[in-house]
């Protein structure tokens, strides 16, 4: 059920969704849990970014950019300088919507795993849902590397068996072969018609990619892959605040410490792991 103020959801007539909204109220209305909003305007957020979240993961699924391993990751070096450890840091010169978009303009540059791709999808999607101003201002000092992100993005994580339209799930692969630890497991955008977006995975079922995985395990192993019930998320309450600043006093914000693991397609809650 959707709450506004603590009563239940009146559509207001003056709203205008088309089918990916409407699939994902109709989910929330139909979940076992309530989803609350201090404001309708709150709502209309947070299924704008739901909504461009499941356009960016498409329009990854249609680019150029290559599934590797941190070994192999490449980027533009006008906008990014590739690190030691896989990573993409954003160039001093450059304004981050700016490096944002080139990863969807010029995709045939560009090769990274699955882990880094679910930031890279979000960072875009909020910069269609907010605009390059208070974009650039929220997000001056962009480092791309397996699940580290901004502390503005506000990703949470959690044990659910509800998600909907927009959330990312992982799917695990307990015995992959370790020649290939890039499907360790996938990061899966849930889309609006119930398929999954992984990247290397393409756009497929849940059967369809537990399947995919299942053919990359070690000869002889006996554990199937299996989706699990982690659901990852940015906070979009959060978001719908600090977007609302215009970045005010925003340059001197803490920043999680990165964690260079070497570890390619592992789940937002083991790199938590990591960084504890």
């Amino acid at each position: 059920m959707i709450l506004i103020s603590g009563v239940p959801l009146q559509q207001n007539e003056n709203w205008q969704f088309g089918s990916i909204e409407k699939t994902i109220i109709q989910q929330m209305q139909d979940a076992p849990i309530n989803y609350s909003y201090n404001s309708g305007h709150e709502l209309l957020f947070e299924l704008k970014v739901r909504k461009n979240i499941i356009q960016s993961a498409i329009e990854m699924n249609n680019s150029q950019a290559v599934f590797t391993s941190f070994e192999y990751a490449r980027c533009n070096p006008r906008n990014w300088q590739l690190t030691r450890a896989g990573g993409f840091l954003l160039r001093p010169d450059v304004q981050p919507a700016d490096a944002i978009l080139d990863i969807y303009r010029n995709s045939s540059q560009y090769a990274f795993e699955c882990a880094t791709a679910i930031p890279i999808i979000y960072y875009h999607a909020i910069l269609n849902s907010i605009g390059s101003y208070s974009f650039n201002l929220l997000f001056r000092n962009l480092y791309l590397y397996s699940w580290h992100t901004d502390t503005d993005l506000g990703v949470i994580t959690f044990y659910s068996n509800h998600f909907i339209p927009g959330d990312v799930l992982y799917v695990n692969n307990p015995d992959f072969d370790r020649r290939t630890p890039q499907f360790r497991g996938v990061n899966a955008v849930v889309l609006n018609d119930g398929r999954l977006f992984g990247h290397g995975f393409n756009i497929r079922t849940s059967e369809e990619m537990i399947q995919i995985l299942n053919e990359k395990r070690t000869p002889g192993s006996s554990r199937l892959a299996y989706i699990t019930k982690l659901v990852t998320r940015p906070s979009f309450k959060y978001l719908f605040r600090v977007a609302g600043w215009n970045g005010n006093s925003r340059a001197d914000k803490v920043q999680r410490p990165i964690v260079h693991h070497n570890k390619n397609s592992i789940s937002y809650a083991h790199y938590l792991y990591y960084s504890m």
